[in-house]
């Protein structure tokens, strides 16, 4: 199968809002952008691993009907058309999920989508597939026994991040424009850094969830595209109320219209190294000052200051610890067994906390929660570096010599907005001297997630 284009341009390459647009003057159809994004799967997927599965014939039936919707002048929704995948921890009906794991998933019938997914199908979004995932999710990068090791587009001996590395990664090489995944410790924002595309973990509840995440109100579904504007416009589809979530809050105003505003007069919190809590390489922390430079160019009040509190590591670990636990339990005891090694050891530490554990964890949480609010009365947004490193060999859970034991001594700069709730997005700001990227990570007040979203817009300007 060869790649439609336009011109010497790949529809593959083009964004959602171009495909659109495309699609709106009859420039090409659904079909074709359909047709060239499944061509550069095939391309690609050797290579990078992103899908755990594909269903070449559901999407080009959808995209046929879509593409008489276009002809009859009468496009459903907001993403009429345009080819996604979602993570493989939501569920999509036709399908199983397998969430990066060989256990059995159950008999079926799949007919029952995530409400991300449900948003997707009734604006008539056009889906590829399920994207890879570490078992459960349970750490940072993706490599399971299911689906092998998801490398990263711009360098496949490294890593494409995770957990949510297929999306990532799919969505950099051009496997469609648009994805899904989830973020219970920077699971969307970390690939999103090692790759080089925006990844956006929302205000939690903004996205419902359902079913929900045996790791509790840490997680939540968040966009990963190309740039801030299709971000936008994929979170405005997937966000608003679900009665299966009752942790969802009500029905949010759209952000996408909010992206011309700008940043001029906002207030910006540079902390580049959390007060020198975290140590950076000077090429991320380079690439880093210079985007806030270009921030206080574009009218931004900046100031170097730190939000102040101790690395919460111990709190985070009870709860995803804790998670796992219950993830493993769940399971049939002669599967435990078999478990990533890694994941078998965090529910074994998980299991040994008590209940008064998981409450002080709760407290510490509260606390960083009340602080951050504090802080944002003060600064609009938070900039720091999305990752103190960039992507590193594929394959394993921590640097080679680094000395860390588990993920999160990587990522210290994602995890504790998850903890608050809080909104928080990763875009490139440019490569190391391998040519691998760097993201910087935008954090806002929860529910200002139109704040993220503008200043990772004006950046891309």
């Amino acid at each position: 199968m060869t790649e439609p284009t336009t011109g010497r341009t790949s529809l593959a390459d083009l964004t959602a809002r171009q495909l659109l647009a495309g699609y709106g003057k009859g420039d090409f159809s659904p079909l074709d952008a359909v047709r060239a994004v499944l061509a550069r799967i095939d391309e690609v997927e050797p290579r990078i691993n992103a899908f755990v599965r594909v269903d070449a014939e559901q999407a080009v039936a959808q995209a046929e009907a879509s593409a008489a919707r276009w002809r009859a002048g009468e496009p459903r929704g907001l993403l009429d058309g345009v080819p996604v995948s979602v993570k493989d921890a939501l569920p999509v009906a036709g399908g199983p999920t397998l969430r990066g794991s060989l256990a059995p998933p159950g008999p079926g019938p799949w007919d029952v989508d995530a409400p991300a997914a449900a948003r997707l199908r009734e604006h008539g979004a056009v889906f590829l597939g399920k994207t890879t995932m570490p078992e459960f999710g349970w750490k940072g990068v993706t490599d399971s026994a299911l689906s092998g090791i998801t490398r990263n587009p711009h360098d496949p001996a490294r890593t494409a991040g995770g957990s949510s590395g297929g999306s990532a990664a799919a969505v950099a090489a051009g496997a469609g424009p648009l994805s899904i995944g989830t973020d219970g410790g920077g699971s969307v924002r970390i690939p999103a850094a090692f790759c080089g595309v925006v990844g956006l973990k929302p205000t939690h509840g903004r996205v419902p969830l359902f079913p929900p995440s045996p790791f509790g109100s840490i997680a939540t579904a968040g966009p990963l595209a190309r740039d801030a504007a299709d971000t936008a416009l994929l979170l405005d589809v997937i966000a608003g109320a679900d009665w299966r979530d009752w942790s969802a809050g009500p029905a949010a105003g759209p952000v996408a219209p909010a992206l011309a505003d700008g940043v001029k007069g906002l207030r910006i919190a540079y902390s580049p190294s959390f007060g020198g809590q975290v140590a950076v390489h000077p090429e991320v922390a380079a690439a880093v000052r210079a985007a806030v430079t270009r921030l206080a160019g574009l009218g931004a009040y900046v100031e170097e200051a730190d939000p102040d509190f101790a690395d919460p590591v111990a709190a985070f670990h009870t709860l995803w610890f804790a998670g796992a636990a219950r993830v493993v339990a769940a399971l049939p005891t002669e599967r435990r067994a078999a478990l990533d090694p890694g994941l078998r050891e965090t529910a074994e530490q998980g299991e040994r906390y008590a209940a008064r554990d998981y409450l002080a964890a709760s407290e510490v949480r509260a606390v960083l929660g009340h602080r951050m609010a504090r802080f944002h009365l003060t600064h609009d947004l938070l900039v720091t570096p999305a990752l103190p490193i960039t992507a590193f060999e594929a394959g394993a859970e921590v640097p080679k010599g680094s000395g860390l034991r588990r993920w999160t001594g990587w990522t210290p700069f994602t995890y504790p907005f998850n903890l608050t709730g809080q909104p928080a997005l990763t875009v490139p700001v440019g490569t190391d001297r391998a040519g691998l990227p760097v993201g910087l990570q935008l954090v806002a007040a929860r529910h200002r997630d139109d704040l993220v979203l503008r200043a990772a817009h004006a950046l891309e300007g």
